[in-house]
């Protein structure tokens, strides 16, 4: 068996665990060179992604949670526009509403100061920290 066909089978098939107890005091005889491991690691790179890509078809899995679409209070609908909305991208329409109006109070930037719309919204609060955005939300996602 020559060289290279013995170098092919031993890279096609499942590779078995090396462990060396201490490779630093090994002689250098006994290691694989440089090349040889630079082109085992690319073989054995290559295999694991077309079987990696062969066994996981890619499917898209329908959202859930914060990402699902729901139905949204009139209040909600009148700063947004929209009757149906996920509640990620209903927090960062807001937000852009919110520094578009330069709503944000300029001592503290966490902090919003709300017009009408906004305390419609955040059931007539004049001021909303950053953090109490989601839960003043909840209560206009319908279910």
């Amino acid at each position: 068996m020559s060289a290279t066909s013995s170098f092919s089978t031993c890279i096609s098939r499942e590779p078995a665990p090396v462990v060396l107890r201490c490779p630093a005091l090994l002689p250098s005889s006994v290691l694989p060179s440089r090349r040889w491991r630079a082109a085992v690691v690319l073989r054995v790179a290559a295999v694991s992604r077309a079987t990696s890509a062969e066994a996981a078809p890619a499917k898209k899995r329908q959202p859930r949670g914060i990402t699902k679409p729901r139905p949204v209070s009139s209040e909600l609908q009148a700063l947004l526009g929209v009757k149906e909305i996920r509640r990620t991208q209903a927090l960062k329409q807001i937000w852009a509403y919110v520094k578009e109006n330069n709503l944000q109070d300029p001592e503290n930037k966490r902090v919003i100061v709300c017009d009408e719309k906004l305390k419609k919204v955040f059931g007539g609060r004049d001021r909303v920290g950053f953090l109490e955005i989601p839960g003043l939300l909840n209560p206009h996602f319908l279910k």
